[in-house]
């Protein structure tokens, strides 16, 4: 059988393949049905907390490797992408991080902000409100963005994501919404930034080792990818207010944030767009961020920063921005595949090879191949 084929003839396969059997395996899952619940209670299978029986919480391996094993796969992902960085390589990597980072984030922020400027910041048109903007436009999926510049992109491309990954969860959301300091502890840094260093200077330091973590790049994305959907369910597509709302945050986050971002690598001097499409998604751990804002309120209540009549209303809001940025999150997983696909096939009737990287040599620029940069 040629499983492996057919998976990689849909637009980021390996990646959206399993993304979407994860998340139809945990919409069953959540479903509760009484056939499987039994099955599983026959199994001996341990109940929830909530008392249910789930095949993606079965326990053991299985549950660790299936279920809760996307961040410890991705910061090995992380591990050997950076095992495989030549050191020239760094500067071009931290410079696209922060080009990446920083136009997601304020192009997030600008229609949030905005929004609420123009409608009802807490319900306006289809039920959207500036929480469920932010959260969903200034958070990317990172396992996303790795699989995808891992295929079509270049070493620094990847090594962007080290800077990248400061957008996940809902601290930047915080952020915008008043809620928390401006303050980023040093240790978010070097949290982010240790598995890929670590690699890098093993990898540099001996090239026996960056062959023996090559096969990493590749081996891990379909297993966090399947993780991830692991937390996702599609039910909520069944909503059709719901569903509008999550499909407009798709669509404004997958065009501005991806179209500003190639005008961005545009003016810095970039020939490569790969990047910025590649983060143009909705990150699955965003899914999240209402509820932890909604914590943080609830801590700004009690000091009396939030008046009742807020929180009241910020309570009515997480359940819907909850499930619009579910819908983004799918959404986007599956327009960003598809956009670095059709950026791949543009650049190369015109010359741009993605997966190129541009080193200084003198006074001139030469294009190398990811494989000759790794042969230096």
């Amino acid at each position: 059988m040629n499983i492996k084929d057919t998976v990689e003839k849909v637009p980021g396969g390996m990646m959206v393949v399993p993304l979407l059997l994860g998340a139809t395996l945990n919409t069953i899952d959540q479903m509760h049905i009484p056939v499987v619940m039994n099955f599983l209670k026959m199994l001996g299978t341990a109940p929830t907390d909530a008392g249910h029986y789930e095949f993606l919480r079965i326990g053991g391996f299985s549950q660790e490797l299936f279920k809760d094993s996307a961040l410890v796969l991705i910061a090995l992902f992380l591990f050997c992408v950076g095992s495989q960085m030549n050191l020239r390589v760094g500067g071009r990597a931290l410079k696209k991080g922060v080009l990446l980072t920083s136009t997601k984030y304020f192009t997030g922020l600008a229609v949030g902000m905005a929004f609420g400027f123009i409608f009802d910041p807490w319900t306006g048109i289809l039920g959207l409100s500036t929480l469920a903007i932010i959260a969903a436009m200034t958070n990317s999926n990172s396992g996303m963005y790795a699989a995808l510049t891992g295929q079509y992109g270049n070493r620094s491309d990847v090594g962007g994501l080290s800077i990248l990954a400061i957008n996940d969860g809902p601290f930047l959301t915080l952020v915008s919404l008043g809620l928390l300091g401006t303050t980023l502890p040093i240790i978010a840094f070097v949290a982010v930034l240790l598995p890929i260093g670590i690699g890098m200077l093993l990898g540099n330091l001996d090239p026996k080792i960056r062959e023996f973590l090559k096969p990493g790049e590749s081996l891990t994305i379909p297993f966090f990818a399947f993780a991830l959907g692991a937390g996702m369910n599609l039910a909520n597509f069944l909503n059709p207010d719901v569903l509008a709302g999550g499909l407009v945050i798709a669509l404004l986050t997958f065009f501005l944030t991806g179209g500003i971002g190639i005008l961005v690598f545009k003016l810095s001097g970039e020939k490569s767009y790969i990047a910025p499409i590649a983060e143009a998604s909705t990150a699955g751990n965003a899914v999240a961020t209402p509820a932890a804002v909604l914590a943080a309120a609830s801590v700004a209540l009690g000091t009396g920063a939030m008046s009742a009549v807020d929180f009241e209303m910020l309570q009515s809001v997480v359940p819907i921005a909850t499930a619009q940025i579910s819908i983004s999150t799918i959404t986007t997983s599956l327009l960003c595949p598809l956009g670095v696909i059709l950026m791949d096939r543009y650049q190369r009737k015109r010359g741009i090879i993605g997966t190129a990287e541009d080193i200084e040599v003198g006074n001139k620029k030469k294009k190398k191949s990811s494989k000759e940069v790794l042969s230096n």
